[in-house]
């Protein structure tokens, strides 16, 4: 099976509106045709998918999402209305991928640019892992683990050891997937929790330069987004970027 993920596209209700380096809707429908040509089986959106907020920004995602001949999901990010996304396409806390699971957890705190899952939704992850020993992803926007970044890292997941704490009793989980960073990543959780692997993803509009003391755009880096093949053998991953 393969999953492609695509993340941080920041629309706007103008499909002509700039971002800090090009146009986010002409950006994203490079994105979704270079991912297309790879005949994925689902593609995950994991959050920003919105710039303004606004209902039309969410209906032009669906418009560019359209070329896709595969089933698409997505989870909110700290710049997104979940209202108006679920109004225009509903989430979706499990999706079965036949050997495995995908969770998809919501991390945005209203009004805030870290996220947090809170008690309430940790509960629910620890139900959610114990009810299946399948094989599973863990999809969420904001990444648990630091990303080298002192700016980034200051708006991560801010609950990030408790989430390790309910993932260290479930050896199923086989890595997280996050967006939120804008840049191409690869780490680890906790050695605690069994070093689970964690991905970051290009934005489709946007790249932030990695390492950066305070936030920096990387100009040098196109666009792109992280494809996941999954096999009886295990996971593989890697970033395709495209041209503009």
């Amino acid at each position: 099976m393969r999953l492609i993920q695509i993340t941080d596209c920041h629309l706007h209700a103008d499909p002509q509106a700039r971002s800090r380096t090009g146009l986010p809707h002409r950006q994203l429908e490079r994105v979704v045709a270079a991912a297309a040509g790879l005949r994925p089986d689902m593609v995950l959106m994991t959050g920003d998918i919105s710039e303004d907020r606004t209902a039309a920004s969410y209906a032009e995602a669906e418009r560019l999402l359209a070329p896709l001949a595969c089933p698409w999901f997505w989870l909110p990010g700290n710049h997104d209305e979940p209202g108006l996304m679920a109004d225009c396409r509903p989430f979706h806390e499990t999706l079965d991928l036949g050997q495995r699971r995908l969770l998809l957890l919501d991390t945005q705190r209203i009004g805030q640019e870290a996220g947090e899952l809170g008690e309430a939704r940790l509960t629910a992850l620890a139900e959610r892992l114990a009810e299946d020993d399948r094989p599973t992803l863990v999809a969420m926007h904001h990444p648990p683990v630091a990303v080298g970044s002192a700016w980034m890292d200051a708006l991560g997941l801010t609950d990030a050891d408790a989430f390790w704490d309910v993932v260290a009793g479930h050896a199923h989980v086989e890595a997280v997937i996050c967006g939120h960073i804008h840049q191409a990543f690869v780490g680890r959780g906790p050695e605690s929790a069994g070093g689970v692997p964690v991905y970051g993803c290009p934005s489709s509009s946007d790249q932030f330069l990695p390492g950066a003391e305070d936030f920096a755009v990387d100009e040098a880096s196109r666009p792109g987004f992280r494809v996941i093949d999954l096999t009886r053998e295990g996971l593989s991953t890697w970033v395709e970027r495209v041209d503009l």
